[in-house]
């Protein structure tokens, strides 16, 4: 009896203990001891000492006290060559498919090589005497979002060139599932590289892994890919961002409802671009059975918007409470279905919607009149199949 009642207190001072290990360990500043690659220097800037450095970053690129990455590194010594900068600038204030420049930071005085424009993928001439690209750049886990399409480039200009990738990881919104339909090999673009789903369920850096470990650069090539992980990041959680991604993403609401949305952008409707709404309204002149209205005006980000000065009926979503796990197709079958315009057809004629859905599945199931659980139902196999790949580049808990 009191052999036993001692071996009770022993287990029970012993759970006291362990379990206060991570209580001590996690009291820090960071929430849940979570740190994004960026705020673990002492991962990274060994291996960046005397070496000459490209960083791919843009307004994102931020450490937890907000100070940017490239500040940061010259700070440390770190010798940069020059600043590549994807679609938006390396400030993040161009309209979505604007011509973005080359340039100079006013700050650094560093050369900045604009990787949307003429030149997608990284010219060998930009990579001549480096050793190393940097890349951190926050980004929101949807196919058609560019920044894993520049990523790519990056990796297949390096694999040519024999320079080292490091990528910084950050959280992805969209993160822990997949949805959407599978891009087809006929209607890739730079909005949609890889035979993956509209939401892939990986960060940006576990992404870069599975382009490399399939081998989907060009010619097959390979490029010598270093992840620096986050610390205690689980893939079920929603951490937010460090900045918005680009000017029509302003918030964790108009983020999380950017995968159901942005297929509007391929037909007559409005996505609030031009309104104090961006991704969180749609809208058209020829859906008026909708009860809000709203008139897109040029604002930044937005100089000339869609349906610029045209009043829009439609939906207003920025009340709508619901942390999306999967793709909402309710919005867009409404939409279609009340859409009124002899003149024109609902889809654009340079059918760029089948670009952002990666086939032409998707428009012709909606003309067929398809619901949205028969839609969702031939994405089935594809899902599947993409999920044996996945798995194989699963770097965090899920």
């Amino acid at each position: 009896m009191i052999l036993s009642l001692k071996n009770k207190t022993l287990v029970f001072i012993l759970l006291i203990y362990f379990s206060s290990i991570p209580f001590i360990k996690c009291q820090s500043p960071s929430k849940d001891c979570f740190e994004t690659a960026t705020d673990r220097p002492e991962l990274y800037l060994p291996l960046l000492k005397n070496k000459n450095v490209i960083v791919a970053a843009n307004q994102t690129s931020l450490l937890k006290n907000k100070k940017h990455l490239v500040d940061f590194l010259v700070e440390n010594d770190i010798k940069i060559k020059s600043i590549f900068a994807p679609e938006h600038g390396f400030r993040g204030t161009a309209d979505a498919g604007e011509h973005v420049k080359s340039g100079i930071d006013k700050k650094t005085g560093l050369p900045i090589v604009s990787l949307y424009g003429d030149n997608k993928k990284p010219k060998a001439e930009y990579l001549k005497g480096a050793d190393v690209i940097l890349f951190d750049i926050q980004d929101v886990g949807v196919r058609f979002y560019t920044y894993i399409s520049t990523l790519s480039y990056i990796m297949e200009a390096a694999a040519e060139n024999n320079i080292e990738v490091i990528v910084l990881d950050r959280p992805n919104p969209h993160d822990g599932y997949t949805d959407g339909p599978m891009m087809k090999n006929q209607w890739k673009s730079f909005i949609g590289l890889h035979n993956v789903p509209v939401v892939y369920g990986l960060t940006i850096g576990e992404y870069g892994k599975m382009v490399n470990g399939e081998k989907w650069l060009k010619n097959n090539v390979t490029a010598k890919y270093t992840l620096i992980p986050m610390l205690n990041y689980h893939k079920q959680k929603r951490y937010g961002v460090s900045d918005k991604p680009s000017p029509n993403l302003p918030n964790d609401k108009s983020i999380n409802l950017y995968p159901s949305l942005c297929f509007f952008e391929g037909t007559q409707v409005s996505v609030g671009r031009g309104t104090d709404l961006p991704f969180q309204v749609y809208g058209s002149p020829w859906t008026k059975n909708f009860a809000y209205q709203f008139t897109p005006k040029p604002t930044e980000g937005a100089k000339d918007p869609f349906l610029n000065g045209k009043l829009c009926y439609g939906e207003n979503l920025s009340q709508y409470s619901k942390d999306l796990r999967q793709l909402n197709l309710e919005w867009l079958l409404k939409s279609y279905k009340d859409y009124k315009n002899p003149q024109q057809d609902y889809f654009l004629k340079n059918l760029f919607f089948d670009k952002l859905a990666g086939s032409d599945e998707l428009r012709k199931q909606m003309i067929a009149g398809k619901s949205e659980k028969e839609i969702r139902e031939s994405w089935k196999n594809d899902l599947e199949n993409f999920e044996k790949i996945r798995q194989k580049y699963i770097v965090y808990p899920n």
